[in-house]
């Protein structure tokens, strides 16, 4: 998988380049749905991030979120890519937003990269190899107390139709948990459960190129991923929990006793 993640890193630091340069000259926002954007910067950085993997591997398909035009994929070595993972911070120049670049086979993560744009942070991962943060190799946390457990969510933007259960299941994790965050990209949040910042996540109307990447690092660094069943229906069945096990197993159990109708579907 050497050359697999070396694409994907020439691939993201080149979103990244982009991103920058566009920041540096100014972009152009454009609503592409109901509280949903996309900038200028959006589709060079996806063009960009999709000429370096096409340079290597023309034969391999893609799922990128700025030109996907279905929701599934085969059982084909498949790169999917998120140019800018937290476009509504970039265009309100709020500092976190990610490039994420991740290559899957027969439907399985084999190689992920996630770099935060503004502090410079890679995180990567291959399967079976462990999961790294700048060179540096990382863990999900010990915390086993939910007490003190400090957690990241996210709020959907175009699916508004759990938002009572989901705001009850947030009132009661405020009281039970250290801390609740959102900082509004889905691949970084998954990226701090790795390295051990925040001990869980959840969150729902997700797409699969959100996670496709940070999946796989939080699995390498030691957590777990499933769905609101425990099961493997997140990469599109949009609903995610993640963190370490105790946290996993927690958040879990809420999640199934606030929302029964919803986490007994089938997500798959």
């Amino acid at each position: 998988m050497n050359k697999d993640l070396n694409v994907a890193k020439e691939a993201a630091r080149e979103g990244v380049r982009v991103i920058n340069e566009f920041k540096k000259n100014g972009i152009k926002v454009k609503q592409k749905g109901f509280h949903d954007l996309v900038t200028d910067a959006d589709l060079a950085a996806e063009k960009a991030i999709l000429g370096v993997i096409k340079k290597y591997f023309p034969n391999d398909d893609i799922l990128a979120e700025e030109s996907a035009d279905f929701d599934s994929m085969t059982n084909n070595r498949t790169w999917i890519v998120d140019p800018i993972d937290g476009t509504t911070n970039f265009a309100n120049d709020f500092p976190i937003y990610c490039v994420s670049v991740a290559m899957w086979d027969n439907r399985e993560p084999k190689v992920g990269v996630v770099i935060e744009v503004n502090r410079v942070e890679e995180f990567t991962a291959v399967a079976g190899e462990g999961a790294w943060l700048n060179g540096k190799k990382i863990k999900v946390s010990g915390t086993s107390n939910p007490h003190n457990g400090f957690v990241a969510t996210g709020f959907p933007y175009n699916d508004l139709s759990l938002v009572e259960p989901y705001l009850k299941l947030f009132r009661m994790l405020m009281e039970e948990l250290q801390g609740i965050r959102r900082p509004g990209a889905a691949s970084y949040d998954l990226c701090c459960v790795a390295c051990g910042r925040f001990d869980g996540f959840y969150e729902y109307s997700l797409h699969i190129w959100d996670v496709a990447a940070a999946a796989l690092i939080i699995r390498e660094a030691g957590g777990v991923v499933t769905d609101w069943n425990g099961g493997e229906g997140w990469p599109f069945g949009q609903r995610m929990i993640a963190g370490n096990e105790h946290i996993h197993r927690y958040l879990l159990e809420n999640i199934q006793e606030h929302i029964p109708e919803i986490s007994r579907e089938n997500v798959g």
